[in-house]
């Protein structure tokens, strides 16, 4: 089942073929190798040939390089990860019994076969490990490493010789590439023919098809490049990005049916007429993505162009997975224990158009919402996740709501609603998700945090207008705030998008002060995030945003500052500006990672803004632990051992 290919030449080593989605030669030939399939394995099944019709699968988020123990933002569930697999998992726990019955996995399948229990995800500990054992819920298909040194190589070769698995799925974002290399080529190292996919941030900025899908564009950094140009070994198979949910869908299935049944592992042949074969069915889905598979020299680019895509039909992240993510900043008001803290987003990009920012809407397909009921959904899913066992939770929407305040609003009164209905009197809706006493006590001491903007609170809207939201959010349970500083220079804000409406009677500092006086009126706790690096940056620029922030760290204004170095993300707009574009190294297995970047997350030297020396960054780390005192978020890391990289 050939498709029709044009075949295209890019700037690394080797020949790209990119093909039109759905177009099959011969659909008839694909649709009997479906029925074959399907006999063929119903035949095994009954006299005792094959035992299964599961064939195990892992799925990592590669951590980052560092570690910071005790950091508020960190470590975290891997929500770009749940994310990522939500429909596919779904959907082959929907189809797991009988095989007359499946719709989607119709014959082999993924070992996705029943969603965790409430007595395992109340249990479930927050290291990020678990064991795979016999019959694995979904939740134990996930290795969560949280860092990458001795130890974590060692559980992941034991759980590859374990499970053996036929298809490995890696997520990362830039910092953790190089460690997502590694664990893909561990896992070819033990399992030869397993199938390995990555996909996650890196990815998405890196290996992207022209509008018109006529052309694939690989940046230097992309696995694909490095692997092609011999940088790295090869050992990814196939690579997904942009909006991925029917994308990892499509390709697991498509995995599925190229699975030789006698044997049990892919035939690699067979991926790319398969996958063609789905899409000639059902056509790619909502969203738009790519899927490129890497054979040889050569690279087959499938471009996905469906619909709008709502976040709201999605199946919630969780579903499959058990919350585990504690974070310090809400703790239990008897015990001070730290609360099970689950992730949330009612949106997949920021509206800002921040040079710096990999989160910007322009770089992600645009910005995409929960559309239909988009607040009777998203408290569904907040009583979801407190039925899960959620005890308080963190919207890591880049702003809140995208920053609109009717939206924000809406949301709170609901929310605040049913926290004050008798259990008996819930929305069947809300209600069916909160089965237990221990479930409504939950909601009713739900804690939760969510980011906003200065500008969101100061700039867009009237005092009085502010006031009557935050007063909202506290009402429905919100004792945390986050906002980004970034910086308190002129000279350096004149640079951002995030300072609209300027008003010289009104510097960027006053705006600051201005929207944290606002936040602590309420009695919420305010977080903070200071950037040092952006255009303007000097030593100068420097002492004078530390100094501002001491000050209002002085004020009670702030209860966390949490001090970060500029790093160059692979599409953000800065990186072309300052010339790096094709300098970025996020692929050698050895970096020089060593104080003072340990001590900023994400940061390495050849990736940190070229206006900062190190000796700048050592005095940042200085002065900030000096001025900023137990308001500053930095425990120290632990750095990776000599060695390890």
């Amino acid at each position: 089942m050939a498709t029709h290919a044009m075949e295209k030449v890019y700037s690394g080593n080797g020949t790209v073929r990119l093909h039109r989605a759905g177009d099959v030669t011969d659909p008839d030939a694909f649709r009997e190798r479906r029925r074959t399939r399907r006999k063929r394995l119903t035949e095994y099944l009954a006299d005792g040939r094959a035992e299964t019709r599961y064939f195990p699968v892992l799925s990592v988020l590669a951590p980052v390089m560092t570690q910071s123990e005790g950091e508020i933002t960190y470590p975290g569930d891997p929500m770009c990860l749940y994310t990522a697999l939500s429909l596919a998992v779904h959907r082959a726990v929907a189809d797991a019994g009988p095989l007359a019955d499946a719709e989607h996995y119709t014959d082999l399948a993924p070992e996705w076969t029943r969603f965790p229990s409430k007595k395992y995800r109340l249990s479930a500990g927050d290291d990020g490990y678990r064991a795979y054992g016999t019959a694995p819920n979904t939740d134990r298909t996930v290795f969560d490493p949280r860092v990458w040194d001795d130890t974590a190589r060692d559980l992941w070769v034991r759980l590859l010789r374990e499970v053996r698995p036929r298809v490995v799925l890696i997520s990362a974002v830039s910092p953790a590439h190089r460690y997502a290399l590694q664990i893909a080529e561990l896992a070819k190292r033990e399992v030869p023919e397993a199938f390995v996919i990555l996909g996650g941030r890196h990815v998405d900025e890196t290996t992207t098809a022209t509008p018109d899908g006529q052309a694939l564009l690989l940046k230097p950094s992309s696995p694909l490049a490095v692997m092609q140009e011999g940088k790295v070994p090869r050992v990814v198979d196939a690579v997904i990005s942009g909006e991925a949910y029917h994308a990892v869908d499509l390709l697991m299935r498509a995995l599925a049916l190229a699975t030789d049944l006698d044997r049990t592992w892919v035939d690699r042949d067979q991926v790319l007429p398969c996958l063609q074969g789905l899409l000639a069915e059902e056509g790619p889905g909502a969203g738009s993505s790519l899927v490129v598979l890497a054979a040889g020299d050569a690279l087959d680019a499938v471009p996905l162009r469906g619909g709008a895509l709502d976040l709201a039909t999605l199946p919630s992240p969780y579903q499959a997975f058990a919350i585990r993510s504690r974070f310090p900043i809400f703790t239990h008001p008897e015990t001070g224990d730290v609360l099970r803290t689950a992730h949330f987003m009612v949106s997949n990009a920021c509206p800002y158009r921040c040079n710096f920012c990999s989160e910007s809407a322009q770089l992600s397909n645009g910005l995409k919402r929960f559309k239909d009921d988009a607040i009777g959904t998203a408290v569904q899913r907040v009583c979801e996740y407190l039925g899960y066992g959620a005890e308080s939770l963190f919207f890591d929407d880049s702003v809140f709501w995208s920053g609109r305040y009717r939206d924000i609003g809406d949301f709170c009164e609901e929310l605040s609603r049913i926290r004050s209905t008798p259990p008996t009197e819930l929305d069947a809706r809300y209600r069916r998700f909160l089965t237990h006493e221990d479930d409504i006590e939950r909601l009713h001491g739900l804690q939760w945090g969510a980011q906003l903007t200065v500008d969101t609170l100061v700039a867009l809207h009237s005092a009085e207008e502010s006031h009557a939201i935050l007063r909202k959010m506290k009402e429905a349970g919100c004792s945390y705030v986050y906002i980004g500083i970034e910086s308190m220079s002129t000279q350096v804000m004149t640079h951002i998008h995030k300072n609209l409406r300027r008003d010289e009677r009104k510097p960027w500092r006053e705006k600051v002060r201005e929207a944290a006086a606002l936040v602590k009126a309420h009695g919420l706790q305010l977080g903070t995030s200071v950037l040092f690096g952006l255009d303007g940056e000097n030593r100068s620029s420097i002492d004078e945003t530390i100094h501002e922030v001491g000050r209002l760290i002085d004020d009670k204004l702030i209860d966390l500052a949490s001090p970060n170095i500029l790093t160059y993300h692979p599409a953000t707009p800065v990186t072309r500006a300052h010339g790096m574009q094709d300098r970025l190294d996020y692929h050698s297995p050895r970096i020089d990672n060593r104080k003072p970047y340990i001590y900023f997350e994400e940061a390495f030297p050849d990736v940190v803004s070229v206006l900062l020396t190190e000796d700048d960054i050592w005095h940042i780390h200085h002065e900030t632990q000096h001025r900023w005192g137990g308001a500053r978020n930095d425990a120290a890391p632990v750095p990776v051992e000599a060695g390890t990289e």
